[in-house]
């Protein structure tokens, strides 16, 4: 069993990463850094408890570390335990630069220690459906491809992820999700055009994005609203031969939150209701959604720790990931089309 610790306890590592690892039969969560530690201790016993993740990575002799805390803090954390000789994976996004990212994939690679970020929808069922009709060239030539993340929350709530700071704001949250799964369907986008906003009253971060991203014969549309009360679609591929619609997300989180782990039959399956459909020019065809699997995550994390298996999430994707997201900020900010391969950029 690998023996690993999670730094921080809060909304991600209770519902993403601690009932996911629970689920694996070659992980074991033997500490966290909390500094609610009376609580966590109640929430988690026989798990040591440490007051600070400098405490917990110089103390609990674990072999893996689960960064979960504020964005801002990765790099640090991140640098302390490569440099200790523990593993790491950071939660999305990896870091809030890209300088931050090379400099912790060169670290890990000198080292010779996993380095993984959790990009988890790339396992989320509706993905992975997408994943299979582009595969397939279900719809033909694929010509523009819409990625949403919206949601109905038109206040600002009191967390750190709507204060200001590096890498706040639901543009570097939701955003690498739909970054990351961009470029594993399509690579990366020759330049970006993008619109990053605060559009609540009070808000000071980015709550709003519409952002392009340019290929050749293909444009990309990553877009994420606070306002939308209407249902609103998922994804919407186009092709030269037909359209694939999704509405609703992927059930995993929910499920996670209210308790079903991934050992559950229904775990990851989706209803009936929610699947997507295929149109053509004369005809539609309800899609049956994949079936939802984070738990592969940590199934292969473990395989590439203990027998030298992939690792699920290569940085370097991460890094090209911050990458996409700093040049969307820029360009809303100059209001102007940038480049991937222009100099400096």
């Amino acid at each position: 069993m690998i023996k690993l610790g999670v730094i921080g306890c809060g909304f991600s590592a209770n519902t993403f990463h601690i009932p996911l690892i629970a689920a694996s039969d070659s992980l074991t969560l033997s500490a966290i850094s909390s500094s609610r530690r009376e609580s966590v201790a109640t929430q988690y016993p026989g798990v040591a408890i440490y007051d600070t993740a400098q405490d917990l990575i110089e103390q609990s002799g674990v072999e893996l570390a689960i960064i979960t805390a504020p964005n801002e803090a990765h790099y640090s954390l991140a640098k302390q335990c490569l440099e200790r000789g523990i593993h790491v994976v950071l939660e999305k996004p990896m870091v809030t630069t890209r300088w931050q990212a090379e400099a912790l994939l060169t670290l890990a690679n000198e080292r010779s220690l996993l380095l993984s970020v959790y990009h988890n929808r790339r396992w989320d069922g509706d993905f992975l459906t997408l994943k299979k009709l582009v595969g397939n060239d279900s719809l033909g030539e694929v010509r523009v491809f819409e990625s949403h993340f919206d949601r109905f929350r038109p206040a600002v709530r009191q967390r750190w992820r709507e204060q200001p700071g590096p890498g706040s704001g639901v543009w570097f949250d939701l955003g690498s999700h739909l970054v990351d799964q961009a470029i594993i369907l399509f690579g990366l986008p020759t330049a970006v055009t993008a619109r990053c906003l605060p559009l609540r009253e009070g808000s000071e971060t980015t709550d709003y994005f519409h952002v392009l991203l340019h290929y050749d014969n293909l444009e990309c549309i990553l877009h994420a609203s606070a306002f939308a009360a209407a249902p609103s679609h998922r994804f919407r591929l186009e092709g030269t031969t037909g359209s694939y619609v999704k509405f609703g997300l992927d059930p995993q989180e929910e499920q996670l939150k209210s308790g079903m782990t991934p050992k559950e039959l229904a775990y990851g399956v989706e209803h009936k209701a929610d699947f997507g459909r295929v149109y053509s020019e004369f005809a539609s065809e309800l899609v049956e959604t994949e079936i939802g699997c984070y738990q592969k995550y940590y199934e292969e994390i473990a395989a590439a720790i203990r027998l030298g298996g992939q690792n699920p999430v290569n940085p370097a994707d991460a890094v090209n990931v911050i990458h996409i997201l700093e040049l969307a900020e820029e360009s809303s900010r100059s209001g102007k089309t940038l480049w991937l391969n222009a100099p400096g950029v």
